[in-house]
């Protein structure tokens, strides 16, 4: 089995977690993808597999299914190299709060052996897709968390006027704008008080930041739905975002968002699902009073 590893960071902290996972990897003969990049930063010391291959983007990938090693940003910039190729991504969480990295480090081991029975299931996200302008980000015109327009450099308020099938949504005045899925309802569509949306509900979030209007709420819409955005401000220039991908973008430039043609997979071990994830990373039902 070829199992390929992303990650963005190093610390001497990871090593004792690296060294579990390579050696539980190298127990069961897997052949080893390593991000070039990635494994540059790895300090000598640590024993990986020698017949090991590397990838530097996405046309040199091809494996069973890519270990992500960091947090949820990690597992975001993973999805430009596994793009609609279906390689289901594992994510082992280093980082802090992680919604997508769902393995934690005191998990590697046993989630490792899991793997290797096939005792796991593989979950379908979607993705949004900026149909237009198409020369922004060119074929990475995708995003697995959301599509976000900011004011850029300035204290004047953003106007963005928003369209779902041709239909006038409403003339959104804020600081920005956040059109997301229901993997980024966890993202930062939630620190603007958007709600959590189960991953398969087939539907987007629209949520405005800092809106000067205070009966303005987020919407939930049908993922099937066409979402047309034109900005009106003082700037000529405004801020997009697409996951950690960002861009200026003019303020006479129309977005055209959609569903993406084809999804990601994310690994879910048996032992967990999504209700239980947020439970756990929320603290839902955590008595702290105590």
């Amino acid at each position: 089995m070829r199992i390929a590893i992303f990650g963005k960071s190093y610390s001497p902290e990871h090593k004792e977690y690296l060294k579990i996972l390579f050696d539980r990897l190298n127990n069961y003969n897997t052949e080893l993808c390593i991000y070039k990049p990635y494994f540059e930063l790895l300090p000598s010391d640590l024993t990986v597999d020698q017949n090991m291959r590397l990838f530097t983007n996405h046309k040199e990938l091809s494996c069973k299914m890519l270990i992500s090693i960091g947090g949820d940003g990690t597992i975001l910039d993973t999805v430009p190299f596994v793009r609609g190729s279906g390689i289901p991504i594992l994510g082992i969480n280093l980082g802090r709060l992680g919604f997508l990295s769902s393995i934690s480090k005191n998990e590697i081991s046993t989630s490792i052996e899991s793997i290797m029975k096939n005792d796991y299931t593989v979950e379908k996200r979607a993705l949004l897709k900026l149909q237009q302008p198409q020369n922004i980000f060119g074929d990475l015109n995708f995003a697995l968390n959301d599509i976000t327009l900011y004011r850029n450099n300035t204290t004047s308020l953003i106007t963005i006027h928003v369209y779902v099938d041709g239909k006038f949504l409403n003339s959104y005045w804020g600081d920005g704008l956040i059109v997301s899925t229901p993997t980024g309802s966890t993202a930062y569509s939630l620190s603007v008080g958007g709600p959590i949306i189960t991953p398969g509900s087939q539907n987007f979030l629209i949520a405005p930041i800092a809106s000067h209007n205070l009966t303005v709420r987020p919407i939930v819409i049908q993922d099937s739905s066409e979402i047309r955005i034109k900005i009106e401000g003082r700037e000529e220039k405004y801020l997009m975002t697409m996951d950690s991908r960002q861009s200026s973008i003019n303020k006479d430039q129309e977005l055209i968002i959609t569903r993406n043609d084809f999804e990601v997979s994310l690994i879910q071990m048996n032992n967990q699902n999504f209700f239980s994830t947020i439970r756990d990373k929320l603290l839902w039902g955590f008595d702290n009073r105590n």
